[in-house]
């Protein structure tokens, strides 16, 4: 048990509050287990996780995260830290429940915006008039003439996750070949998927995708090779001897990008190595990094990513950034290619600092960032909105992030409840609304005249 307060009184429905926090332990055993302390929220009889962190020895950890009241004014509300094991000590400093001030966030992250997604422009306007040589025309410069600049798309991707079955739908295709220019599969390129049964492979519906986006000219990313947590593992995998499942494996791979070679721009290889070891239990701590050398000998133009969720939230001791880092430049020594890094994205609340500082510390890598799948969940579509806004402004504002794959919009065809953006009869929600609005923002429209040099100039 640690300290604890009552704040019923302090919050306001609907709103998102930052908690921040450093905590230490002390009285710890040389060679004691690690310390999981946590920053929760007791709302009437829910818990909510207000963020946490894993105490490896006796220096000071900060604790961020963030929660909202949703559903109706709590009757009791109360914030404690709690965590350590009977006898070791625990001390807390610093901690602070703020709500968020997003339109001040937002209107920082619109100058950031303009210095690293904007670029000077110079377009510069030429006429033809009698008097070149052999009595045909010069070109000189049309000073004065008005310009007008309409920006008709944006290169930064931003794509979505879609299915199969999503095709027999003209409405939900319309809406997905309009606004996005990358795709993921929701489940078509899936071992499990591809191959249910020894032998019995599958790949019909991944290839009607591929011809889809193909069609529309989008770059598709290949999710995913393999996933490492034992619950997404097919029953006759797990059967496998030693041997046989690196056959299996072997084959998995070969026939897959053999397939596939020069469809995928990217390949998650090793889905969610953070949160599972099924294929390095049975096969060893090299397997991961020789499923990322298989793939690069097998498509080199594809770029290979690691994947894996809750690490943009703080709120997940086994996925913290410096875990994340340790274990990509522990595939580095081992000679993978890593190529990217994978930001799944499904959060709650998201608290724009905290996200802009896991993107930092991430960005020392000096690897692509990406969000692969992210969706915001809330039953309220005006907060949802509110909470998308906060990802796609924070991911489109930092240099190292270079794409955004939504993991679905249409309701009906989304993993999270409350999280989708189309209605199911195809009526665009507030969210959706607001995704479209930020397309529009980041748009360049320009309006003026040429100089006397023909020149009119655009500047970020």
């Amino acid at each position: 048990m640690g300290p604890a307060q009552i704040i019923t009184d302090k919050l306001t429905l609907y709103a998102t509050y930052q908690v921040s926090a450093w905590v230490r332990v002390g009285g710890l055993q040389a060679g004691g287990a690690p310390q999981n302390i946590n920053v929760a929220v007791a709302v009437d009889s829910q818990w909510i996780n207000g963020g946490q962190v894993l105490a490896q020895d006796e220096r000071w950890y900060e604790v961020g995260g963030s929660f909202r009241l949703e559903s109706k004014p709590a009757s009791r509300v109360m914030l404690y830290v709690q965590g350590p094991d009977a006898g070791v000590d625990l001390m807390v400093a610093g901690l602070q429940v703020f709500p968020v001030d997003r339109k001040a966030r937002v209107r920082h992250l619109r100058k950031l915006t303009d210095k690293v997604r904007k670029r000077d422009v110079v377009v510069k306007v030429t006429t033809s008039v009698p008097g070149g040589g052999g009595g045909g025309e010069a070109v000189k410069a049309a000073d004065g003439v008005e310009v007008r600049v309409r920006q008709v798309s944006n290169s930064f991707p931003l794509g979505a996750c879609i299915m199969r079955t999503n095709m027999d739908n003209e409405d939900y295709v319309d809406f997905f070949t309009k606004n996005f220019n990358w795709a993921v599969f929701g489940n078509e390129l899936k071992w499990y998927w591809t191959e249910p049964q020894k032998g019995q492979l599958n790949y019909g519906d991944a290839d009607d995708l591929i011809k889809l986006c193909s069609d529309h000219g989008m770059c598709v990313r290949g999710h995913c090779i393999f996933w490492e947590v034992d619950n997404a593992v097919q029953q006759w995998v797990k059967t496998l001897s030693t041997d046989d499942l690196s056959a299996a494996v072997n084959s998995r791979i070969t026939g897959l990008l053999t397939r596939y070679k020069g469809k995928f721009r990217h390949y998650d290889v090793n889905n969610e190595m953070l949160h599972g070891s099924f294929y390095q239990d049975k096969l060893g701590k090299d397997i991961r990094a020789t499923m990322f050398k298989m793939a690069s000998e097998l498509d080199p133009d594809a770029l290979l990513f690691v994947n894996d969720y809750n690490v943009e939230s703080m709120c997940d001791v086994r996925a913290t950034p410096e875990a994340y880092i340790e274990q990509i430049i522990g595939l580095q020594e081992q000679g993978a290619p890593v190529g990217g890094v994978g930001l799944q994205g499904h959060v709650s609340n998201p608290v724009g600092p905290v996200v802009r500082s896991v993107l930092d510390r991430l960005a020392v890598l000096g690897l692509p960032l990406w969000f692969t799948e992210l969706d915001v969940s809330s039953a309220n579509e005006h907060v949802r909105a509110d909470d998308l806004e906060v990802m796609l402004r924070e991911a489109y504002a930092h240099p190292a992030v270079e794409g955004v794959v939504l993991w679905g919009f249409w309701e009906l065809f989304m993993s999270r409840d409350c999280a989708h953006l189309v209605d199911a009869e195809g009526e665009v929600n507030e969210a959706g609304c607001r995704l479209l609005q930020l397309k529009r923002e980041w748009l360049t429209r320009a309006h003026g005249h040429a100089d006397d040099n023909g020149k009119y100039e655009l500047q970020k």
